[in-house]
């Protein structure tokens, strides 16, 4: 999974269906999803999957790693966004409607052991703290915020409108609406605690905001 060859473009192309096809199957089965089941999704053999992935284990890492670069692509093209406000909003709106498209949020646990992963979410943290900082900066954010109050706002929508029964697809942005007003300075009352000084594992943000130069944040 960690290799730097470039894949063929068939071996490419059955990479893509296989990760398609196990998030799918995931999805709808849970972690008990079988190995057998994911290959007749993604129209191949048993062998083509454990070419790509050793075990299931690495496939669902895969997954997950997947999701976690995708999202961190989109929030790196937004830093250099005109206005930091609407770029931390957008970043916040594809990072719930990739949710809401496909919940895979329990396969969170089953790739948290992956190397590869950890530094992929690490990265991902650091971008979330740049866009809230610029966002902070230009005052489209109350001064209070902080890039660990965002992260774990991130998943908020989605899970609130997951109590609601047949919600229709799209409440998600009802909430994200009321967080991101929550976010504004505009009629901000006074926090009454302080943001928490590591919201979770690879981020360590210290109690005076500051955090680690070796994640590449400043």
């Amino acid at each position: 999974m960690t290799s730097t060859r470039p894949l063929r473009a068939d071996a490419a192309r059955n990479r893509r269906l296989l990760l398609a096809a196990a998030a799918d199957e995931f999805a709808e089965r849970g972690l008990d999803a079988s190995v057998a089941d994911i290959a007749r999704r993604a129209g191949v053999g048993k062998g083509t999957v454990f070419r790509h992935f050793a075990t299931k284990g690495d496939l669902l890492a895969a997954i997950v790693l997947d999701r976690i670069d995708a999202l961190n692509a989109v929030g790196e093209q937004l830093l250099d966004a005109a206005d930091p406000g609407l770029a931390l909003l957008e970043f916040l709106t594809v990072a719930a409607d990739q949710q809401q498209q496909r919940d895979l949020s329990f396969l969170q646990e089953a790739g948290e052991l992956n190397a590869d992963v950890i530094r992929a979410r690490e990265r991902m943290f650091c971008t979330v703290h740049k866009l809230v900082d610029r966002a902070r900066e230009h005052g489209a954010v109350r001064a209070d915020i902080t890039g660990a109050d965002v992260i774990l706002l991130m998943c908020a929508p989605n899970y609130v409108t997951s109590y609601v029964p047949d919600a229709p697809p799209d409440l998600w942005r009802r909430y994200l609406s009321i967080i991101f007003d929550g976010l504004r300075p505009q009629g901000a009352h006074p926090l009454p605690h302080p943001p928490p000084a590591a919201p979770l594992p690879g981020i360590d943000e210290r109690r005076d905001g500051t955090r680690p130069a070796e994640l590449g944040i400043t």
